[in-house]
């Protein structure tokens, strides 16, 4: 094993642990609005297991490279990484209102600053980045599609229902919030 590929094995591991402790521990509260996830945290435990087991399944059986350079394992782990850190990070700054399921705290405020000044769902973007990332880094288009579009088609639908209960919640003024920033791509998208 060469050290990006074990870079890309800690890399993974750290994905998937950070997610399971996400997971378990960051749960609503007994005192929360817990009624409104609509399942989306199952349907996402299901989409990102089945896009990661299929992409890499898909770069030993088939070959569609990206590119034949290894610069596109190096961006691809890059990308895995920041995903990863950043999604931490963003996390760590929304605190006790950031839950797994789609909740409303009993307090609950609607951030505005940091990364939420320019994307309404900015740990689902970095979630995605470390997706991307991982189809980069197989280097396999099969791949990049089977590591990219379940969870992206999953993330729509929770933010959907997510959105759906914070109108409900804050009415005009996350309208109004929703009118000036984006879902998932500064300025774009």
């Amino acid at each position: 094993m060469n050290t990006l590929q074990i870079i890309f094995a800690v890399s993974m591991l750290a994905w998937f642990l950070s997610e399971f402790l996400y997971k378990n521990i960051l749960k609503s509260g007994e005192t929360d609005r817990k009624d409104k996830d609509r399942s989306t945290l199952n349907f996402l435990w299901m989409a990102i297991p089945f896009s990661i087991i299929s992409a890499v399944t898909l770069s030993y059986y088939t070959r569609f490279p990206i590119a034949h350079d290894i610069w596109i394992l190096y961006l691809g782990e890059a990308l895995i990484l920041i995903g990863i850190i950043v999604r931490f990070i963003i996390i760590r700054s929304l605190g006790k209102y950031f839950t797994v399921d789609v909740t409303i705290r009993k307090d609950h405020t609607i951030k505005k600053e940091g990364f939420y000044r320019y994307l309404r769902h900015p740990s689902y973007t970095f979630s995605l980045l470390t997706s991307l990332g991982l189809g980069l880094y197989l280097n396999n288009w099969l791949s990049l599609a089977f590591a990219f579009i379940p969870p992206f088609i999953a993330f729509s639908y929770r933010i959907k229902i997510e959105e759906d209960t914070l109108i409900e919640q804050f009415g005009e003024e996350y309208l109004e919030y929703r009118r000036k920033t984006k879902k998932l791509i500064p300025f774009v998208y």
